[in-house]
């Protein structure tokens, strides 16, 4: 439950914060994909911290995990509806990034 004095910025940074969960958002945008793909999408995440960060996205709304019923089972990840309102979020972060990173080239060196 969120504390009536949170700050709405840490909420977001609770649901995206962790290393792993924006690349997963990042990922996730553009078409679903498998537990494999991710992982390979994502060079030294660990299985575990994988599996831990989607359970974590799912757990908010913002991913669901599709199971079907194969040998061996076939699971996909995709955005929710509601995760798909992060799409705006994480374009605005990804501008703001890429101006930081230019400015911080531009600065000289000390």
């Amino acid at each position: 439950m969120i504390h009536p004095r949170e700050c709405p910025i840490e909420t977001v940074i609770h649901v995206l914060g962790g290393k792993w969960k924006p690349f997963l958002l990042w990922h996730l945008m553009d078409s679903t994909k498998r537990f494999n793909e991710l992982e390979k999408l994502i060079p030294g995440v660990s299985q575990k911290m994988l599996a831990q960060h989607l359970r974590d996205l799912e757990q908010e709304g913002v991913i669901e995990r599709t199971v079907y019923p194969t040998v061996p089972p076939k699971v996909e990840y995709s955005l929710t509806e509601y995760g798909k309102t992060l799409i705006p979020v994480a374009e605005v972060m990804c501008a703001w990034g890429e101006n930081h990173n230019e400015r911080k080239r531009d600065e000289p060196a000390s």
